[in-house]
């Protein structure tokens, strides 16, 4: 296998994008990739497009990258379209890595792409949920809204206000239960509080405000996320990511001939995408597999890390991820947080970009959007969001759910 860079990264502010076409924001996201990498759209021999919602949202299916790459002019070579829920485009990426690692080309394109707001809310909320196994569908909205009705009892039987329940598939994401879930029984196991997270969604739309190509700007406080609106206890509104439309590209060459586009390659130190499987409680699970056989495959591990981008879909879910990427012993999540040790001026910076929670999580986009990152900051362009000097750095996406585990998981490992 040969040695594999990025050389180019671009793409748009994540936002709310109802009256633009697909078309024209990964077109813009594609542009930026090339620009930066100086290579003409002429000597791409082959791209992967990630996308996951728009054949439920637009209606478009089956040759999404087709259309959209020959509106701006590339065809003539392979497209590959790749939906692997919120892993679609980190999918891609894995793909078009393989493409220039195995010799077959040597400038490959990989973009990801979603427009997920409608103007029915409920649709783009049944679009996320439809990466679970629907056969079972009905018997998981029908589990989790009972249990926000047992949180809702047990706090009315202790004198308590009553917090909003059910909802689960249609005034929000089901996915946000998943994470309630999860966050509860790390709680009991650990006593991690409800602030930790919280701290976490502090830190990340803090970051946010540093980013320009974020979603949300706006810097909040600890009381400011514990008082917004609950999703599904313990998450509140600002400690779950929002729905978002957006697009993001790189372009990957051989190393070899990397030197011929810029002086600032960054090379693909691992590649690793697998999927959810059965096993025990005190197994290691997806995250933890995935990401070990990555710092095999990369000859690193957690302390050499330098800067971390993600899948922060909540903030429970950012905390609980330290401890599956070995940066903390399991249950030591919050200790991280309450340190700072995770934030930009910390010893391991964790979503400085602001993550899923401020920049936004328009689903098939938020792999390569987490490589971009990781490129700039690798390169020393970042900004105000600048992490000090990193010389590695890493991605961390998860997409879809079966039987209690994420559906498809990738990590990917960087370097310069």
């Amino acid at each position: 296998m040969r040695d594999v860079s990025v050389i180019g990264a671009g793409m748009v502010k994540f936002g709310k994008y109802l009256d633009t076409s697909m078309k024209v924001i990964a077109r813009d996201a594609v542009n930026n990739a090339l620009g930066v990498a100086g290579v003409d759209q002429g000597k791409i021999e082959a791209a992967v497009v990630g996308n996951a919602m728009a054949g439920l949202i637009t209606g478009q299916e089956c040759v999404r990258g087709q259309v959209v790459l020959r509106e701006m002019g590339i065809g003539g070579i392979p497209i590959i379209n790749c939906e692997n829920a919120c892993a679609s485009s980190a999918t891609a990426f894995h793909l078009a890595w393989l493409y220039v690692a195995s010799g077959m080309y040597d400038v490959v394109l990989a973009l990801g792409m979603e427009k997920l707001y409608h103007q029915d809310k409920k649709r783009s909320f049944a679009a996320i949920g439809s990466a679970v196994d629907v056969e079972m569908m009905q018997k998981i909205i029908a589990d989790m809204n009972a249990q926000q009705e047992q949180i809702k009892a047990e706090r009315a039987a202790r004198g308590e206000a009553p917090k909003p329940a059910g909802g689960a598939g249609e005034s929000r994401s089901m996915f946000m239960d998943f994470y309630a879930a999860g966050a509860r029984a790390h709680m009991k196991r650990y006593g991690t509080t409800k602030e930790q997270f919280a701290r976490v969604a502090v830190k990340n739309h803090r970051n946010g405000s540093l980013n320009p190509h974020a979603q949300y700007q706006d810097v909040y406080s600890l009381e400011d996320i514990l008082d917004s609106p609950v999703v599904a206890e313990p998450l509140t509104r600002l400690m779950c990511s929002p729905i978002g439309d957006g697009a993001a590209a790189t372009i990957l060459c051989a190393s070899s001939v990397a030197g011929r586009y810029t002086s600032k390659p960054v090379k693909v130190l691992a590649s690793v995408l697998s999927s959810g499987t059965d096993h025990g409680p005190e197994d290691p699970g997806v995250v933890t597999r995935v990401t070990r056989k990555a710092y095999e495959t990369a000859g690193v591990g957690p302390t050499d890390l330098n800067v971390i981008e993600l899948h922060d879909a909540s903030a429970p879910a950012e905390l609980m991820t330290y401890e599956e990427l070995g940066i903390c012993k399991p249950g030591e999540g919050g200790k991280l947080i309450d340190e700072g040790t995770t934030e930009i001026t910390g010893r391991i910076p964790v979503n400085p970009s602001g993550g899923l929670l401020a920049k936004g999580h328009p689903v098939g986009a938020t792999g390569v959007a987490q490589i971009c990152e990781i490129f700039w900051q690798l390169r020393g362009e970042a900004g105000q969001r600048q992490v000090r000097n990193p010389k590695i750095g890493l991605t961390e996406n998860g997409g879809g759910m079966v039987r209690n585990e994420a559906a498809a998981m990738s990590v990917h490992i960087f370097g310069m």
